[in-house]
């Protein structure tokens, strides 16, 4: 018997307000490294050297610069984007002339995925926005973007934002972030998919009895897709929201150009390392806490 419908976008919102709780807290290190290279590359030789610099410049907590709203970010964009997917589901099954709760194709749920990244875009905009300017202070000021000494807190970065731009100024870069969700999304919930698919023909068994590790092979294959593919996006976006800090940035594609005759091509994939990292323990325990909390939420409530 499924749960009322209220009930169920409830559960939805949960498991995946859990899920980005235990994404962040799995990959922020990585997450750090990976903005300093795309906003900075000419100042890093490669992973291991913006790591260690990192660590020797600010110490361990600079790893977790901008974990707060890092925090807020991931939990309100995967509680909207797990809400939205469900919803999608069904907007996917109405379009489809298909029974309420029939089961979808690997495709049907990218698809349903690609469409509820829209709705997480608003919600993450705002709260990446600080944590990428959080994340890069530093370098911002040694490179003499911004004047040294200022307070790097959440609530200071805030402040700066609603003071020079207003409430729209949390919303810099949001164009860049839904042009990076709508095909990241499909890549990431069709790969995840279609990898328990897999796993679940080879065992004999149904997708949601595949086991501990190969969820998480799933959840992590899911996305290295999204970031193989949307990676460059995601650059012009950290530069934008970025670089915004010391004065009005240009908009999408006049960065995306830019980048590409001042530094190259490849100065898009700076930081790339550090992500494919970072996705398989980070997004595997995304879809882990993300499927069990849900399956507990749903049998509590006798569905």
């Amino acid at each position: 018997m499924s749960p009322h419908p209220v009930i169920q976008a409830l559960i939805d919102f949960s498991a995946g307000a859990a899920g980005g709780t235990a994404c962040v807290l799995s990959g922020q290190p990585f997450d750090t490294i990976k903005v300093k290279m795309q906003t900075f590359p000419s100042m890093y030789r490669g992973f291991i050297h913006c790591f260690i610099s990192t660590f020797k410049q600010v110490g361990l907590g600079g790893l977790y610069k901008g974990a707060t709203p890092a925090l807020l970010a991931n939990i309100s964009e995967n509680a909207v984007l797990f809400l939205s997917y469900g919803l999608c589901q069904d907007a996917v099954r109405l379009l489809l002339r298909m029974d309420k709760g029939a089961e979808l194709s690997d495709v049907h749920k990218a698809s349903a995925g690609s469409l509820a990244s829209i709705f997480s875009s608003m919600a993450i905009c705002p709260t990446e926005l600080v944590k990428c300017r959080l994340q890069a202070m530093h370098e911002m000021e040694e490179t003499g973007k911004v004047a040294k000494g200022q307070r790097s807190t959440v609530w200071s970065v805030v402040k700066t934002v609603l003071r020079t731009n207003g409430p729209l100024g949390f919303y810099q870069g949001l164009t860049s972030t839904i042009v990076r969700e709508i095909p990241g999304y499909f890549c990431f919930f069709g790969a995840y998919e279609v990898c328990r698919t897999t796993f679940a023909h080879h065992m004999g068994t149904d997708k949601d009895s595949i086991g501990i590790l190969p969820l998480m092979f799933s959840g992590g294959f899911g996305g290295a897709c999204l970031w193989l593919v949307v990676y460059p996006i995601d650059c012009v976006k950290s530069r934008i929201q970025v670089y915004s800090l010391a004065g009005r940035q240009e908009g999408f594609m006049k960065t995306f150009m830019g980048i590409i005759r001042t530094e190259g091509f490849t100065a898009l994939y700076s930081g790339l390392t550090p992500t494919m990292i970072r996705t398989f323990p980070a997004n595997g325990a995304l879809f882990l806490a993300y499927e069990f909390s849900r399956k507990f939420m749903m049998d509590t409530v006798g569905a």
